[in-house]
């Protein structure tokens, strides 16, 4: 016997917003970016297109509803992840980057709206998981004892070194991702090497890139410049 009609009003009654954001990251995960539109998800989810405009007021909210699904989903990396005792509070910083890492690796296509749709936005109108990691950093920071100004100096160059360092150099755009030679696999032999030769002498380096690495090293020497905690004892004992 035939299953029921995915565009019935059935199906219609088991959509949610949860439901028609995960359906949008799934999308945009499979053919990025341009794929995404409201009709085109309404045909992923089986419903009408304007099934889906209870959930999301158009094409911009839904640009919205990825950011908000990305900030969930690092919450959610986080609540998972979360340890026993408070660690200091540069031990937290890196467990965030880390799982804003995990979070950018599964959903790459959507980082350049994490990083460019919050800037559109008033911040009191961002997306709640959004607000809610950001107000996570600073109580860490707050709790470690800095004073409002350098909380905001530290959460500020946190949050640009991460995004930074992910939008640059996450993944290397291959040229031929089916050729050996490196400097062939990149198209770095297309560069003049008189022009350009620093660039072609760190190939090696280029086809070996380390993201989380990089990013992790990368904070450390920035946070290594920040002042010390006024209270890092209360996360046991001043551990990095």
């Amino acid at each position: 016997m035939a299953g029921p009609d995915p565009g019935t009003p059935d199906k219609r009654r088991r959509l949610s917003r949860p439901l028609v954001l995960a359906a949008a990251v799934a999308l945009v995960d499979r053919e990025g970016l341009a794929a995404l539109t409201m009709r085109r998800l309404a045909t992923d989810l089986g419903v009408e297109p304007m099934a889906i405009y209870r959930y999301t007021a158009g094409k911009e909210a839904l640009l919205d509803g990825l950011v908000e699904a990305f900030f969930t989903e690092v919450n959610d990396r986080l609540r998972t992840s979360a340890e026993a005792a408070p660690p200091s509070w540069r031990a937290e910083l890196r467990r965030i980057a880390r799982a804003f890492a995990a979070a950018v690796h599964a959903h790459p296509e959507i980082l350049p709206v994490v990083a460019t749709r919050p800037l559109s936005v008033p911040v009191a109108r961002r997306p709640a998981p959004a607000l809610q990691l950001t107000e996570h950093v600073l109580a860490v920071l707050g709790r470690a004892g800095f004073d409002d100004a350098t909380a905001l100096t530290i959460y500020r160059t946190f949050a640009a070194w991460i995004l930074g360092c992910l939008l640059v150099d996450k993944r290397q755009v291959v040229d031929n991702p089916d050729e050996p030679d490196v400097m062939l696999r990149l198209g770095l032999h297309r560069l003049p090497a008189a022009e350009y030769p620093r660039l072609r002498a760190l190939v090696p380096q280029l086809a070996e890139y380390d993201d989380e690495r990089e990013l992790i090293e990368g904070l450390d020497s920035l946070l290594s410049g920040m002042p010390e905690a006024p209270l890092d004892a209360f996360y046991g004992g001043g551990a990095r």
